[in-house]
């Protein structure tokens, strides 16, 4: 196994998931496990690469953004019941990036490699949504999984949406928003 619960992981998406871009590569990464980042239990930190500077050899980091990175997944101690435990970040690490660029960097070809790899094997742009990690005791970066994007790759490019907010509540959750849509909902507690 991968103990990326020692050092950080994250999801790579070869494409912009706001604009459906495709010229971007987009690494998200937070310390440990990255349940809490496919959970969206973690505000992750950001990366942006600019595919066609990278293919060309040149350090092509767009954009970085520090997340917040408050809490991390890793394995219990054989004396748990559950398998992992939720654990703060210390703030130093929360502080500092969980990659450093050229890791980012790496990530990043090994991601247009994917893509390309997909996209010729189906005849036509596959943009990809991969799971990566990063071993805490050897400092070795792996790709855990690979699938195909679901989101942008499937919208017409041609049919702009805008979403207008009319009514305003209290907030419910706080977080980065994934996506420009307006989502509705009912709100139930388990705790009577």
């Amino acid at each position: 196994m991968v103990r990326s619960d020692l050092a950080a992981s994250g999801v790579i998406f070869s494409i912009d998931t706001e604009t459906g871009f495709q010229d971007v590569v987009l690494i998200t990464g937070a310390y440990g496990l990255g349940e809490t980042i496919v959970q969206g239990t973690v505000n992750p930190d950001e990366f942006y690469v600019f595919k066609p500077t990278l293919k060309k050899g040149c350090r092509s980091i767009l954009q970085k953004k520090l997340g917040t990175k408050e809490i991390k997944m890793i394995y219990a101690s054989e004396k748990k019941s559950s398998s992992t435990v939720i654990n703060p970040v210390s703030l130093d690490d929360r502080n500092r990036f969980c990659l450093n660029d050229y890791e980012v960097l790496k990530l990043a070809k090994w991601t247009v490699i994917i893509e390309n790899h997909y996209s010729r094997k189906a005849g036509y742009f596959k943009p990809m949504d991969i799971e990566w990690g990063k071993d805490g005791k050897t400092g070795e970066l792996f790709i855990l999984q690979a699938r195909p994007e679901t989101v942008q790759s499937q919208r017409d490019i041609n049919i702009l949406e805008n979403y207008i907010l009319l009514d305003k509540g209290n907030p419910i959750v706080i977080g980065t928003s994934v996506g420009s849509k307006i989502g509705a909902g009912l709100f139930t507690s388990s705790n009577p």
